[in-house]
């Protein structure tokens, strides 16, 4: 018989659901399969999203950062979000999905 998983790591799936409907205004991918979601952490209904950028100068960051918050909290169970963007480890293409490259036409 498998481990029933937690509340809070259904919740953190949950959210990671809700976070593939934001979408990267400049690639039109999600940030999801984009790759650049890092971590979904839960304390107490807050949401911590980690998470990096394409490039260092995006001018869509903040607009990424509102849209995020916004997904994250429509998850019954998530009163608030914080987003924090990290620089280390660099973003590259590698961490893109095959959804996104086929997206890309990179594949």
């Amino acid at each position: 018989m498998g481990k029933a998983k937690s509340i809070e790591g259904q919740l953190a799936g949950n959210v990671m659901c809700a976070l593939e409907g934001v979408i990267d205004p400049e690639l039109g991918v999600d940030v999801v399969n984009l790759g650049i979601i890092y971590n979904v952490e839960i304390v107490d209904n807050t949401c911590k999203v980690t998470m990096t950028l394409t490039h260092m100068w995006c001018p869509a960051s903040d607009y990424l950062k509102v849209m995020i918050c916004r997904a994250a909290e429509s998850v019954d169970g998530i009163d608030s979000c914080e987003v924090e963007l990290v620089s280390e480890p660099k973003w590259t293409v590698d961490k893109m999905s095959r959804v996104a490259r086929i997206a890309m036409n990179m594949e």
